[in-house]
C-alpha cells in the first residue's frame, strides 16, 4: 500500500466516521452502556481495518462500518420503544445501599468489592458508607448517591447556622471488611482488638465473620453492616 491509497482510506474513513457519529446520536458519547461500549470497539476495530488492511477494499469497508451504524441505531430505537428489550440489551440499575445497608448480593451481582464502592463514593465527595441512604449502580457505571437527610447539603436558609463539633478522627476509618480486621487501620487511630470486641459486644455482635463492613466515624462511633441485613 503506497502513502498515497494509506492517505485517501484515512481521509475517507475520518470523514465517514465523523458522519455516522452524527447519524448514530450523542447517546454514544454521552451514556457508554454495555451495548454502546461492544458497538464503539467494534466500530473502532472495523475503521483501524479499513485505514491499514490492504486487502479489505474501501468499499467494502464502508459497507461494514455502515451497517454497524444502522445496526446500531435500529437497536437504539428498540431500546426506546420497549422496556423489555432496554433491560436486555442494557441491564437494569443495581442498588448497592438500602436505607443505610449495603445489599451485599446486589454487590455480588455488580462484581463490585467494598474498596470500588467507597472509590465511587469518594468521587461523589462521600467519605463514610453512613451519609449514604441510597447508591444506585447505574447501567453506565456511574453511581447515583441520595444522602441521609441530615448530611445533605445547607441551603441559603441554613447558612446562619454554626455548628462546632471536635472529632477525634480526621476521617471514616475502615475496621472491618469481610469478616476480616484491619489491623493496620486499627494501630493508625491507637486503637486495639480488645476495644473494637468491647464496642461488637455493645453492638450485640458475637461474630466477627458475621460482619461485612465496619468502619469508624470521625466522632468515635462505630457503623457496623452485617451481612444479613433483613431489608427486603
Amino acid at each position: 500500500m503506497d502513502f498515497t491509497e494509506l492517505t485517501l482510506r484515512i481521509i475517507a474513513t475520518f470523514l465517514f466516521l465523523l458522519f455516522l457519529t452524527r447519524i448514530m446520536g450523542r447517546k454514544e458519547l454521552r451514556q457508554l452502556t454495555f451495548f454502546n461500549f461492544v458497538s464503539g470497539i467494534a466500530i473502532g476495530s472495523i475503521a483501524a481495518s479499513l485505514v491499514v488492511n490492504q486487502n479489505l477494499d474501501i468499499w467494502a469497508g464502508i459497507y461494514a462500518l455502515s451497517a454497524w451504524a444502522i445496526l446500531t441505531i435500529i437497536m437504539g430505537l428498540i431500546d426506546i420503544k420497549s422496556k423489555t428489550a432496554r433491560t436486555v440489551i442494557q441491564g437494569q440499575p443495581v442498588i448497592l445501599i438500602k436505607q443505610g445497608k449495603i445489599m451485599e448480593d446486589e454487590m455480588r451481582k455488580a462484581r463490585l468489592d467494598i474498596d470500588a464502592l467507597n472509590g465511587l463514593l469518594r468521587k461523589k465527595n462521600i467519605f463514610s458508607i453512613t451519609d449514604v441512604q441510597y447508591a444506585i449502580f447505574e447501567t453506565d457505571g456511574t453511581l447515583s448517591v441520595m444522602k441521609k437527610e441530615e448530611k445533605q447539603t445547607l441551603t441559603k436558609g441554613d447558612r446562619n447556622i454554626q455548628v462546632v463539633k471536635t472529632e477525634p478522627f480526621p476521617i471514616a476509618t475502615e475496621i472491618i471488611t469481610d469478616g476480616k480486621i484491619n489491623k493496620k487501620n486499627l494501630s493508625k487511630l491507637n486503637l486495639d482488638e480488645n476495644w473494637l470486641e468491647k464496642q461488637l459486644k455493645q453492638a450485640s455482635v458475637n461474630d466477627i465473620s458475621d460482619i461485612f463492613f465496619a468502619e469508624i466515624q470521625k466522632d468515635g462511633t462505630l457503623y457496623i453492616d452485617l451481612r444479613d441485613d433483613g431489608i427486603s
